[in-house]
């Protein structure tokens, strides 16, 4: 590579750094947010409320009945209406599609990249299924939020050193 090629690419890396702060931020200008009570409004509308939270967080934190689960790694493989791995309601880039995470962070920038798919009418549920469930909408399953917490801290934190017999 020659050294005009490799300062030009330094240069655009460069420009682009931006924090997750304003990449979120950017993202948020060009989707649709709905408050829980108005995108359960929606999914009563025809709009396709799609949860992306891991297997892991919906075991311990509950599920919604009327989203479909769609991971976020394929996210846009499954609602893209040109790909050959696409579900059956991805039927045009006229589809409302609703997206749903723990607490709206991942789910705004998933709606932006299904906006730069073509799905314009794509949005996400401000605070997530925690804001979901506190709304009093309908869940299901999930643990407690005393072992929840302490699920977690097991499994995020083991104790490296066997304990004394």
């Amino acid at each position: 590579m020659s050294t005009a090629t490799r300062t030009v690419r330094t240069a655009a890396r460069t420009r682009a750094r931006r924090t997750i702060d304003e990449v979120l931020a950017d993202a948020r200008t060009r989707i649709d947010r709905l408050t829980p009570r108005d995108a359960w409004a929606a999914v009563g509308r025809g709009a396709l409320l799609v949860d992306i939270r891991p297997a892991a967080q919906r075991a311990t934190e509950g599920s919604v009945p009327a989203a479909l689960v769609i991971e976020r790694n394929v996210l846009e493989w499954r609602l893209d209406p040109a790909s050959d791995h696409r579900i059956p309601q991805a039927t045009g880039y006229d589809v409302h599609v609703v997206v749903l995470c723990s607490e709206g962070y991942t789910s705004s920038l998933a709606a932006d990249a299904l906006v730069d798919l073509g799905l314009h009418r794509s949005g996400d549920v401000v605070g997530g299924f925690h804001a979901w469930r506190a709304a009093g909408l309908p869940t299901t399953g999930g643990v407690p939020d005393d072992l929840a917490a302490t699920a977690w801290h097991a499994s995020a934190h083991p104790d490296p050193l066997p304990r004394p017999a």
